[in-house]
């Protein structure tokens, strides 16, 4: 399987956290699959890093390579994915998802036919059979 990890979700796992569950552990550690980070991940730990260094020691820097280490592969940006983003409608009576940086790699997992393991499940609608997006954390696992 080819699977995009979310910026928190790479975060827990680097750091072992146990909100990270079980199933998402272990299909992160499958060798079997290819596991992908967004170069969007890099840029979101780099402006938390510049604005909360206390709170974020990595950076994005240090991010990236880390990825690199374990064998991760990173996803960039292309036009296909930014033009995608208007085809994501919001399921009826749900709040307004302000994180760009979370809908553009939901666009690359499109685009691209990977899973994505996201910290929260979005709720999107969406025209596209080929969407493809999972969520495993805790309540999930």
């Amino acid at each position: 399987m080819k699977i995009l990890l979310d910026t928190h979700i790479l975060i827990w796992f680097f750091n072992g956290d146990e909100r990270l569950s079980l199933k998402a552990r272990e299909l992160i550690a499958d060798e079997s699959n290819e596991i992908y980070y967004s170069l969007l991940s890099v840029w979101e730990i780099e402006i938390k890093h510049k604005a909360h260094p206390d709170r974020l020691s990595m950076t994005g820097e240090r991010f990236g390579e880390h990825c690199k280490r374990l064998g991760f592969i990173q996803v960039p940006v292309e036009v296909e994915h930014i033009l995608k983003v208007k085809n994501l409608v919001r399921k009826e009576n749900t709040p307004q998802h302000r994180d760009p940086f979370d809908r553009l790699m939901i666009c690359q997992a499109i685009v691209d036919n990977m899973i994505f393991i996201q910290k929260r499940r979005e709720k999107y609608e969406s025209p596209l059979d080929s969407i493809n997006v999972k969520r495993y954390t805790r309540e999930c696992g």
